[in-house]
């Protein structure tokens, strides 16, 4: 067995010799190809750090698109090719790398391909040389999933939520807060199950068997695990923000507002756990973990009551000031046809026609209370 993998070390390390020899003769971007060969060469270890810089140098906004193109196309190539997944996973944390640290147009070119091309799609790659390989291959395709949702995340958010710098707190606040918690009803609704998503998916990168012990998959993690900390900011002041605007949604969004909040739950105990797991790692031993905790469920009850009651709400017409502002409940069956309306204004009431039924009111009004005051919502979820 021994003999075997030395074999491998050694074909690995030739086939990496020959590509740069092949890049520095044939290629009309040889520095990128280069680079791009080194940082993921065969060797179990990080890509060293002066490869990536280069690879981040060409894929910059002072470089021509074409230049940011081919280096995708590159990767892509790199990736598409391998059945190493020392490689393969290499090559994911230069994708990974470029998108946290890199020039905002690498994010825009890697998305127009991927729309073309699915470069993070890894569903079917394995590298069966060994029991160690088929364990990290599965590593290598539950990080390109992750990878995959973050760029389809940047799509609908049309911001990446690493790059976000919060904006100091102001005074009397603790901390500074996400974009989430200034969006309006439809943006909210649109982003937050995209982010809840990208979270999913960070939890679910978990290494199993032997994968959980390899430096090289702990160096990965430990870039998936920085991640979390924004995502769940974002994610937490969003949630704040549902809250506020809750009892003012029509019924549709307030459902979808509801699934948001029972998933965000959910997903605050999954996080916990997959923070523990963490916590043994030897690369995030300095990491400073927040504290989560789950928003009140008690509240999900009143969300419910809400939601049964919203089809038959309407405003009153004259605005008036929280808390006399009331809403008042119809049924739909009672209202007075406009034809009805026209004979009542021009000829005055009409005496009801007989009839043996009890006689039906044309209006049943109920007034319905003000929503519970929401305190302490701030801090739902996290503290630090």
């Amino acid at each position: 067995m021994g003999t075997l993998q030395t074999w491998r070390k050694a074909y690995g390390a030739l086939k990496d010799h020959t590509k740069v020899g092949l890049a520095h003769v044939n290629s009309d971007f040889k520095d990128v190809d280069v680079a791009i060969v080194k940082a993921t060469n065969h060797v179990e270890n990080p890509p060293k750090e002066r490869h990536i810089r280069k690879i981040m140098l060409a894929t910059s906004a002072v470089r021509p698109r074409v230049d940011v193109a081919y280096c995708i196309h590159a990767l892509a190539r790199r990736l598409a090719k391998t059945h190493n997944w020392t490689v393969a996973l290499k090559t994911l944390i230069v994708v990974h790398r470029t998108l946290r640290e890199g020039d905002p147009i690498f994010k825009e070119e890697l998305l127009n391909f991927q729309q073309r091309g699915r470069i993070l799609q890894m569903s079917n790659f394995k590298d069966d040389s060994s029991p160690i390989a088929w364990d990290c291959s599965a590593w290598v395709r539950t990080y390109a999933l992750f990878l995959e949702e973050r760029l389809e995340c940047f799509r609908i958010l049309r911001y990446d939520i690493e790059a976000e710098r919060l904006p100091r707190p102001a005074q009397g606040q603790d901390k500074g807060y996400s974009r989430t918690r200034d969006l309006n009803s439809e943006e909210l609704l649109d982003q937050l199950p995209a982010l809840q998503q990208l979270l999913y998916r960070l939890i679910g990168c978990r290494p199993e068997g032997a994968a959980v012990g390899n430096y090289l998959i702990q160096y990965s993690l430990a870039l998936v695990l920085k991640e979390s900390f924004k995502i769940y900011c974002a994610i937490n002041d969003g949630i704040i923000n549902v809250v506020d605007k809750f009892f003012e949604m029509p019924r549709h969004e307030a459902i979808k507002a509801l699934d948001i909040y029972r998933r965000a739950g959910q997903q605050a105990a999954s996080l916990s756990d997959f923070y523990e797991i963490c916590k043994g790692l030897e690369l995030a031993r300095n990491f400073q973990f927040p504290v989560l905790r789950e928003p009140p469920q008690s509240f999900l009850v009143t969300m419910e009551e809400y939601i049964r009651e919203a089809p038959r709400m309407v405003s009153v017409p004259t605005a008036l000031e929280y808390p006399e502002r009331l809403m008042l409940t119809y049924k739909e069956e009672d209202l007075p046809s406009p034809s009805e309306d026209k004979i009542v204004s021009e000829e005055g009431v009409r005496p009801p026609p007989p009839s043996d039924e009890a006689p039906v009111s044309t209006a049943e009004i109920a007034v319905t209370p003000p929503p519970p005051s929401i305190l302490d919502t701030d801090d739902l979820l996290v503290s630090f």
